[in-house]
This record gives C-alpha cells, sequence and structure tokens, in this order.
C-alpha cells in the first residue's frame, strides 16, 4: 500500500513505518516472495492485528521487523524506520542492543524463547541485566514484578521452576513476562495465544491491552484468529499472498469487510447464528509464492472476478482511513 494507505488515524507521530517491505527466499526451485511490498505504521500504544491463512506471509513480516530471517531468507527492499531509525542497515551489534530492550518478540511456541535446562529465575535475571546495569536483586524483584503483571499466581515460587515443571499455559505467560521485561516500545507477538485454552488466552489478551494503554507500548498481533483481533486490536491489516489486501480500523474492516478475502474470512468464523449450518468456505489454496499468478493473486479463489482481475489493484481509499486492494471493493471497476 502506498504512504496514504497507512496513515495513523490518531494523528500521534510513529514508532514504527514500514513502506514497501519485500522479503524473499532464494531456493533451488525459486524464488519465494513471501512478503512482496507491506506498507505498515503503528503508532506508541497502539495494537494492530496481521491477519491472514497459513503463507500469507504475515509470521515472515514479523521475523524481518525483527532481523531474525535465516538464510536463504533476505529483506530485499522497503524501509524499516523505528523511532525513525533505518533498521535496514542496522549492525549485528545495533540489532542486540535493541532486541529485548526497545523490541520484543513472543513466539508461537515458548520454548523458542525459554532455556530447558536453566531454571525461569536465571533466565530472567539475565535478560533485565543484559540491558541494564542492575543488581542482581534488583533484576529478580523486576522480573517478580512481570510475572505477576501477566497474571501468574505465586511467582516466587515458578521462578525457582525449570521450564518443563511448567504448564503450556505457563510457560507461555513467563515467556511472555520476559517480552514485557526491559518495557519494551514495541513487541511483535507471532499467535502466543494459539496454543492455549480459551480461559487463559482472554487473560493474557487483557493483560497485554492493559499494558498497551499504561506505557504506550506499541504491539503487532500477528494470528489467523479474526476473532482474537475483533476484540483485542485498534486496527486490521488482512494479508493474503505476501501483500496486504485491506486495513483499517478493526471497527471498519471486521464490520464492513470491504475485500472479497476478508468477507469469506469473516463468514467462515462460527456464530450462534451459523448454529447447525455448515460454515462458509474459501475455495481453493493459496497460491504458490513461487509462481504467483498474473494481476491479483486471489482472483482464482474469488467469487468476484472478472476479466479486470487479470491487472494487478492498487490501493484505494473506500472510507476514511480505510484502504483495500481490489478492483471489485465497491462493486465491478475497469482498471
Amino acid at each position: 500500500m502506498n504512504a496514504h494507505a497507512v496513515e495513523n488515524p490518531s494523528g500521534a507521530a510513529p514508532i514504527l513505518e514500514v513502506r514497501g517491505l519485500r522479503t524473499h527466499f532464494f531456493t533451488r526451485a525459486g524464488v519465494v516472495k513471501a512478503v512482496d511490498g507491506v506498507d505498515l505504521t503503528l503508532a506508541p500504544g497502539e495494537i494492530l492485528g496481521l491477519v491472514g491463512e497459513s503463507g500469507s506471509g504475515k509470521s515472515i513480516t514479523g521475523f524481518s521487523l525483527i532481523g531474525l530471517l535465516d538464510e536463504p531468507g533476505r529483506v530485499v527492499d522497503g524501509e524499516i524506520r523505528f523511532n525513525g531509525e533505518d533498521l535496514r542497515h542496522a549492525s549485528a551489534e545495533q540489532w542486540r542492543a535493541l532486541r529485548g530492550r526497545d523490541i520484543a518478540m513472543i513466539f508461537q511456541d515458548p520454548m523458542m524463547t525459554l532455556n530447558p535446562v536453566l531454571r525461569v529465575d536465571t533466565q530472567m535475571i539475565e535478560a533485565v541485566r543484559a540491558h541494564a546495569r542492575v543488581s542482581r536483586e534488583q533484576a529478580r524483584q523486576r522480573a517478580l514484578q512481570t510475572l505477576s503483571m501477566v497474571g501468574i499466581p505465586a511467582p516466587e515460587e515458578r521462578l525457582r521452576a525449570y521450564p518443563h515443571q511448567l504448564s503450556g499455559g505457563m510457560r507461555q505467560r513467563v515467556a511472555i513476562a520476559i517480552a514485557l521485561l526491559n518495557s519494551p516500545r514495541l513487541i511483535i507477538a507471532d499467535e502466543p495465544t494459539t496454543a492455549l485454552d480459551v480461559t487463559i488466552q482472554g487473560q493474557i489478551l487483557f493483560e497485554v491491552q492493559k499494558l498497551c494503554r499504561e506505557t504506550g507500548t506499541a504491539l503487532i498481533w500477528i494470528t489467523h484468529d479474526l476473532a482474537v483481533v475483533a476484540g483485542l486490536a485498534d486496527r486490521v491489516a488482512v494479508m493474503y499472498a505476501g501483500r496486504v489486501v485491506e486495513t483499517g480500523s478493526t471497527a471498519d474492516v471486521i464490520g464492513h469487510p470491504m475485500h472479497p478475502y476478508t468477507h469469506g474470512l469473516i463468514a467462515s468464523i462460527p456464530t450462534p447464528e451459523s448454529r447447525g449450518r455448515p460454515l462458509m468456505q474459501i475455495p481453493g489454496m493459496t497460491p504458490s509464492l513461487l509462481n504467483l499468478p498474473r494481476g491479483c493473486a486471489f482472483r482464482g479463489r474469488c467469487p468476484r472476478a472478472t476479466d479486470a482481475c487479470l491487472a494487478e489493484p492498487q490501493p484505494e481509499q473506500v472510507r476514511p482511513g480505510q484502504w483495500v486492494r481490489c478492483w471489485h471493493a465497491g462493486g465491478p471497476r475497469n482498471p
């Protein structure tokens, strides 16, 4: 989307500006365009839901933003500005200083964060002292405070535990607490509650919202679950085949979806009214990112597709702050 497509309606100076982000994987079979021209803007304290099916490029977008791509993946184009500083050309040393202090990531699997052979207190104390000149006792108190913040009961006891002694939900809370330890200005959360039961998920979402409101921490919540985003995020960006196809306030995108893909995602969510009836499915599968179709990548699955869709649609504003990349967002149009 263009620069206007990602304006922040709150008017606050953005903490994160992403322009034309392209991340490609150079494989033997060819170039996989996992992220293909993504634009995002995030203000302090704002929560952005990044939504899409598996393979849409949302997790790779998150890894690109925090500099955690493995070969053969590379960011090949675009700008990533954090606090006005372009991170595209940050050195390994600069990234080490930023990660955990200013930008943190919460992974879907907490064991990507936790070391199985170290006690929780050891890991949390070291995470604090890596970025702040404080005593072990001060770091320990900070760890206790953060564990309480994410709703962990008996935090003293949990600090002395090893990861394998905790339940999956408790491990994920500890991983979230580690991300919050140094009060980062931006958190990227990659489906961190997918494996948790609904009660614990609700508690964590409440704590995360509260944190963003109280501290001004910005959050990108990556998920395939629009139901979670509806109650959590201020704005939504819907991704398909490496591109943002619709973005706007959560109320606008969920209440008035304009892209047929967004409409399909919302229609496939169970509701009390759909009880006893088959849920709608989006036909077909996400196209191979090795060989994307000409024009709109969604046209092979789209009920509104016409010959116009053989040309690539550009982002268009359909209402203030809501942008859609579709020829037929407001009915058939000619390119």
